[in-house]
């Protein structure tokens, strides 16, 4: 399976929303070591991009884009160009998410709609989503 996902990233342009993430920094190394030609890290998150990017290293293939699934003008911007999005952003803690049961809905619910109508605007080949067991 592994070498299959490998040969399907190389050469290709990934985005991985939610990239800062424990999951997502994952896919990050993992779509460098496939040989991707992009990967282009989409949070709204600052201090955990760099912190990616230090981790990483210097690389003429990343990008880091900050922004926030709710808006899809900007996920719609960020997904241009891409043949790959790995959907990893989201609220996962319960009880956050019983106490702002509004903001969990506008980030899980319409983030991840607002992703699917840009990968279909921008003709993106595949998206997956990745979920933890929250």
């Amino acid at each position: 399976m592994k070498k299959k996902i490998d040969t399907n990233l190389k050469g290709k342009k990934v985005l991985i929303i939610g990239a800062t993430g424990s999951v997502g920094r994952h896919l990050v190394k993992h779509c460098l070591l496939a040989g991707a030609d992009t990967v282009r890290v989409f949070s709204r998150d600052e201090t955990k991009q760099v912190i990616l990017e230090e981790e990483i290293g210097p690389s003429n293939k990343m990008r880091y884009l900050i922004g926030d699934i709710r808006e899809y003008q900007r996920v719609k911007l960020a997904s241009e160009g891409v043949q790959f999005v790995l959907h990893c952003a989201g609220l996962k803690h319960v009880k956050s998410c019983e106490y702002n049961p509004f903001e969990a809905v506008k980030t899980n619910i319409i983030g991840t709609q607002n992703i699917i109508m840009a990968a279909q605007r921008n003709n993106v080949k595949k998206v997956v989503f990745c979920s933890t067991d929250k």
